[in-house]
């Protein structure tokens, strides 16, 4: 959809407050394009001597209330105007989110935060004024110049109007060719925005890994250069847009020398009076404003468009997870795995091959394993950030008995807590962090899952509490108070399915040995709840009803943690090394 197409769509859905604009706006042209004429009959009649005392106060009257008219005319189109311009402002930002937050990581690998986060600001900013003052600049500038030209040839003299457009047709030009230079400046002035947006963004969220490494001041000389380009684009563009002022001034020298010499030349003849030429004067000085409003309304609508042929694409990109499944996650459900292969995109090599394995209500599973086995990736496809190239997970339960696409995402999101090895945590107090899936929750029930997690008596240690802000990204936890209250806030979840990926990897062995004693009391009073624990430690998973060792995105070994101790391969080596490896450390 282009720009255009897209505005025009707009207007129509919102032609209540853009018809009672455009009203204003013509009442406004027709009130100033009468401005002129009545003076010409002022000055004709004063120069007569037919126009004197209160009648000559009547005519100045009528000329003070026409310029009051205007002003609350004015004030009043751009209320109705800018109240419609901004609501498609808030439309496009908001349909900008709700996209984003239905796209899946594949989607997110291929674009940058920072580029997205200028979409949402400075490119819906463009888009938004291309259909609130370019618009309106448009309808108001071709009106008023439509009545001033006509004013011009029909009602003064059509010689004088056709002699002074004489020049204007090489300002057409020349606003065609500033148009093309306008379009590429601001493309290049948004794409560099983007990139600055995009430096500062990493910049925030790594501050301690800069200065950890001491390299603020190369951080600071980067951003330097990416916000000279950035500002550098801009002066470009706008040095474009002042193009537009030399072609409309020049323009309207020659036509005022031209009606001048022409003029003089008529009231000489005496085809033309006094009055009409100061009219006709009067109506050259009224063509500044289309004229300006031209080049206004072209630098508008080229940023508008340099705005939406970057906003388009994200908008209209297909989801890369569709939502088609209409079943819910039934409960006691059972996740069948059946010979699953998985590449992630331009990916040499598969993630995970021939996986199949089963998760019966009520069991816990462990997934162990070297550094970039597929640990990680196989929850992903459980999740359903990704679909797997072969193969397919069934769930069943109940009378349902489907294929993982066939459930509706929210009630299979809503069914998994997910508790990745880094958590993301928002700045808002602990206890609202814990209760974010379930914000009624009582405060005793937070309470309890966070004494299940082993982090109630860190909480109580801080300045408030419960209610202690955590900052951005839970800046003012620990990495394992971050991720406790990550467990906690999974469990208040109340999800049938608890998906641990290397969350005890910020704990020390006797906090992870707490919390793996809660999360078996917890089969006790919620039966239904299955638990799958991707970890590095193989002390997390020794308890678990079934382990999988997955190696090269394969499972090479699986069983109880006995048989895979008696089995004498990778298991078992490794559960002798970080015994060895806790008991050096007890000593130490």
């Amino acid at each position: 959809m282009t720009l255009t197409r897209m505005l025009a769509t707009f207007v129509r859905s919102h032609w209540r407050p853009y018809s009672a604009a455009a009203l204003m706006l013509a009442c406004i042209a027709f009130t100033t394009t009468w401005i002129p004429r009545q003076v010409g009959h002022v000055v004709d009649g004063m120069v007569a001597g037919t126009l004197q005392g209160s009648a000559l106060q009547q005519q100045l009257g009528w000329l003070v209330l026409a310029g009051v008219l205007i002003y609350l005319l004015r004030v009043g189109w751009r209320l109705a105007l800018f109240a419609a311009a901004y609501q498609l402002g808030q439309q496009l930002r908001t349909q900008l989110y709700a996209r984003l937050t239905l796209q899946g990581p594949a989607f997110f690998q291929a674009k940058r935060t920072g580029d997205l986060m200028a979409l949402a600001t400075n490119d819906v900013d463009a888009v938004e004024m291309a259909a609130g003052e370019a618009l309106l600049a448009a309808f108001d500038g071709s009106l008023t110049l439509i009545l001033v030209l006509l004013m011009m040839t029909v009602g003064v003299d059509w010689r004088l109007g056709l002699a002074a457009l004489l020049p204007f047709p090489f300002m057409a030009l020349a606003f065609w060719r500033i148009s093309e230079q306008v379009h590429q400046a601001w493309q290049s002035s948004l794409h560099r925005f983007s990139s600055l947006n995009q430096h500062v963004q990493e910049g925030l969220a790594s501050v301690r890994t800069l200065r950890a490494l001491g390299l603020v001041q190369h951080n600071t000389l980067q951003f330097h250069q990416l916000a000279e380009g950035a500002a550098e684009s801009s002066y470009r563009a706008q040095k474009w847009e002042a193009a537009y002022e030399p072609a409309v001034g020049m323009t309207l020298s020659a036509a005022t020398v031209i009606a001048l010499g022409l003029g003089g030349v008529l009231v000489a003849r005496r085809e033309l009076s006094i009055g009409q030429l100061t009219s006709f004067t009067m109506y050259l000085g009224q063509l500044i404003w289309p004229m300006f409003a031209a080049g206004w309304v072209l630098s508008l609508l080229e940023r508008g468009r340099a705005a939406w042929d970057r906003l388009q694409p994200v908008l209209s990109a297909p989801l890369t997870l569709q939502d088609t499944g209409r079943l819910p996650l039934p409960a006691r459900a059972r996740l069948s795995v059946e010979q699953l292969h998985f590449s992630y995109p331009e990916a040499g090599r598969k993630a995970l091959e021939n996986i199949s394995l089963q998760l019966p209500p009520g069991s816990t599973l462990g997934v162990v394993g070297p550094t970039g086995a597929g640990k990680s990736t196989l929850l992903r496809l459980l999740l359903r950030q990704y679909e797997p190239a072969l193969g397919r997970i069934l769930v069943s339960g109940g009378a349902v008995h489907c294929t993982l696409p066939e459930l509706t995402l929210q009630s299979l999101r809503e069914g998994m807590a997910w508790v990745p090895q880094e958590p993301f945590l928002f700045s808002a107090s602990i206890a609202e962090n814990i209760a974010l899936a379930r914000p009624a929750a009582s405060r005793a029930e937070i309470e309890q899952v966070a004494r299940m997690a082993a982090v109630h008596d860190d909480i109580r240690l801080l300045p408030k509490g419960y209610d202690t802000e955590v900052g951005e990204r839970g800046v003012t936890l620990s990495g394992g108070q971050r991720q406790r209250v990550a467990i906690a806030r999974a469990l208040l979840s109340n999800a049938q399915i608890l998906l641990l990926d290397d969350a005890l990897s910020a704990v020390d062995t006797g906090t992870e040995t707490q919390i793996l004693q809660h999360l078996r009391a917890l089969r006790e009073t919620r039966p239904e709840c299955s638990v799958i624990i991707n970890s590095h430690r193989l002390s997390a998973v020794m308890e678990a009803d079934h382990i999988i060792v997955l190696r090269d995105g394969r499972i090479t070994e699986q069983g109880s943690h006995a048989a895979l101790l008696a089995a004498g391969a990778w298991y078992a080596s490794q559960w002798r090394y970080q015994q060895l490896e806790a008991s050096l450390d007890a000593d130490a």
